[in-house]
């Protein structure tokens, strides 16, 4: 995979830094270009905290009028990740690894398969949480979606695997 595109999915668990090092040592062994995203998930990054307090219907806006508090928060939280994206970025840069950074908001397996296939990538690489069985069927698998979804090939990186 010489000048290839590689896109690192990442999310913000301590298997973090292990999926960016083995991306990294993909994209330095070939010239390989690389994309740092990440994907604020409305379930998993309590996005929904903003709109509801305590669960009565005194919590709903029927009138729209928090939806400048919504883009507030949800700003601050766009804002964030793409602060703690950008030491990532910015490694890959020290490193003379041609990069681009993305965040977006949305499902993670769904908006990786969709980056992958709009940026033309050549390798996904992302980690995965270790969900099992029934924890796996209720809670869903990010790794496993972009396995059987994406347009290209996929490194699933596990802890302690990679150094």
């Amino acid at each position: 995979m010489v000048g290839k595109k590689i896109l690192v999915a990442l999310d913000r668990s301590s298997q973090a830094p292990v999926v960016f090092e083995a991306a990294m040592q993909f994209a330095q062994a070939q010239n390989n270009s690389l994309m740092v995203f990440h994907c604020l998930d409305w379930e998993t990054e309590n996005l929904g905290e903003a709109f509801l307090g305590i669960g009565t219907l005194g919590d709903v806006d029927l009138y729209g009028l928090s939806l400048g508090r919504r883009r507030t928060f949800l700003g601050r939280k766009m804002q964030q990740a793409q602060e703690w994206l950008q030491d990532y970025f910015q490694k890959a840069i020290d490193a003379g690894i041609p990069s681009e950074l993305k965040c977006q908001v949305g499902d993670p397996g769904t908006r990786i398969c969709q980056l992958a296939r709009n940026w033309d990538a050549n390798l996904i690489v992302l980690g995965r949480r270790g969900h099992r069985g029934i924890s796996e069927a209720l809670l869903g698998s990010v790794s496993n979606y972009v396995v059987h979804h994406a347009p290209c090939s996929v490194l699933i990186v596990r802890s302690g695997e990679i150094g």
